[in-house]
């Protein structure tokens, strides 16, 4: 390691707090540090010269690779023009004025108007500040709970924390929120029947929902909020028929829908969005990573007319809504989620992630369906997770202290590859960009299939595991 790099690897050990990270052994030099120094196309280049082919695009948000100079520029021309003003009593910009209008022709139908924030964590706060209003506004006091699903990720914030369905972001923060309610995830590889089929599951998974409803009170629950495919809780689609045998029930119940569109939207799944794909009819979504794949932090609360008429009338009857962010529309992020999405378009990234994200289950289908090590293989469009398992056909669990799945994640770095151990369970998670080829998908199975077997192997030698 260069002089250069230990020095700035010192000086960030003593000064930077580090999200999800050992905080004790990372300050104590235990945990080793990475400095990310540039990227082009699917890969980044570190301090040291080491390049990576990025099987993750960030967290699933860069999505048009890195390295893109018209991004660059595109930001630059704004700040030249307008760096920053701010949106509250109808200031608006030209790029934001644009950008909202775009994006509400992209959504489902029914979408009318686009809130603004800086991350997905935010605009998960602004949903459920919006459904309380909303129910005030209708004379619903009471009508306040928000039930969100096991393994669900929303964020990590007080509110947002709370509706993520991972013990993970709960634990030692007094998390969740009272109001927070968590129900089953659409978990088909983990399901306690096997006999059930996908459609039964689904059916069953609404049962569970629709419970939970009336065990609460239907008078008191406002809003479902769920990634139309679970992400961080182990990239999980959803089975057959899920989401039409859930939209009864929300419908029944009058219970809101907000889709949280953070990893899915704006073409991950070879769709706009994640709503259209699974034909979900939310009644508000939530946007981020892929809206700017990350050149500039910018998240959006994209409301359906639904909600929007009651919110107009609240203001009619308590005046200006109070709710707003100094950064709400910043005219560089609307700059940058601009310049992205005509990159998008005109390169037709969308049908690219669903062709080559077909290409992807394809090839991951045919190298892992029958590994020993590997209990299900499962994704769509360019999302894919491999979840290991001691004994397929029971889908039994590792030891959880053996870290499975840790273990092959740092297996895949040491061929070149970044893919994600998941949280909860030895999952490898896969999101790379949408400019990912048929040949990049070859070269990122190949070197997951040799981490597969390096740990294997390891495990085998080593008498922790036999294959079964």
């Amino acid at each position: 390691m260069s002089n250069k790099t230990q020095q700035l690897l010192e000086i960030d050990r003593q000064r930077v707090f580090h999200a999800s990270t050992h905080l004790k052994q990372y300050a104590a030099g235990e945990l080793s540090g990475r400095i990310i120094s540039s990227g082009s196309g699917i890969r980044i280049t570190d301090s040291e010269g080491i390049e990576l082919i990025d099987g993750f695009a960030g967290l699933y948000c860069v999505n048009i690779g890195y390295g893109r100079t018209e991004m660059a520029d595109a930001i630059y021309d704004q700040a030249k023009e307008l760096a920053y003003y701010h949106t509250y009593v109808g200031h608006t910009n030209e790029a934001l004025v644009k950008l909202s209008d775009r994006i509400i022709k992209m959504a489902p139908q029914g979408m009318s108007k686009v809130y603004y924030g800086m991350s997905g964590s935010d605009a998960n706060e602004t949903q459920l500040k919006l459904v309380w209003y909303y129910n005030n506004a209708r004379g619903l006091p009471e009508k306040k709970k928000i039930i969100s699903r096991d393994r669900g990720y929303h964020g990590s914030s007080i509110a947002s924390g709370s509706m993520t369905g991972l013990p993970l972001f709960h634990a030692h923060f007094d998390l969740p929120l009272e109001r927070i309610k968590h129900t089953m995830a659409p978990y088909y590889y983990r399901r306690e029947d096997e006999s059930m089929s996908e459609l039964e599951f689904s059916q069953y998974c609404a049962d569970q929902l629709e419970a939970m409803i009336l065990a609460e009170g239907p008078e008191t629950v406002a809003a479902m909020i769920a990634e139309p495919v679970l992400g961080t809780g182990g990239i999980v689609p959803p089975p057959e028929g899920y989401w039409q045998a859930i939209r009864k029930v929300l419908d029944k119940y009058d219970v809101l829908l907000i889709a949280d569109e953070v990893v899915c939207g704006f073409g991950r799944l070879g769709s706009d969005f994640g709503s259209l794909h699974y034909d979900m009819k939310p009644d508000l979504i939530t946007v981020a990573k892929g809206l700017t794949s990350a050149y500039q932090p910018l998240s959006g609360v994209i409301v359906g007319e639904r909600v929007w008429s009651v919110l107009e009338d609240g203001t009619d009857q308590w005046g200006a809504i109070g709710h707003g962010y100094t950064y709400s529309g910043h005219p560089m992020g609307a700059a940058a989620a601009n310049c992205n999405l005509d990159i998008i378009e005109r390169e037709g990234l969308v049908q690219n992630a669903a062709d080559v994200g077909a290409y992807l289950q394809q090839r991951m289908a045919e190298t892992f369906k029958d590994h020993p090590l590997v209990g299900d293989t499962r994704g769509v469009g360019l999302l894919h997770a491999l979840e290991f398992s001691s004994d397929k056909l029971r889908r039994e669990h590792f030891d959880v202290n053996l870290k499975v799945g840790p273990q092959i994640a740092a297996a895949c770095l040491e061929q070149g590859l970044i893919a994600r151990a998941m949280p909860h369970g030895d999952i490898l998670g896969f999101a790379p960009p949408l400019i990912a080829n048929r040949n990049d998908i070859d070269t990122i199975v190949d070197k997951a299939h040799q981490a597969v077997n390096k740990v294997m192997d390891n495990l085998v030698t080593s008498k922790q595991w036999q294959p079964k």
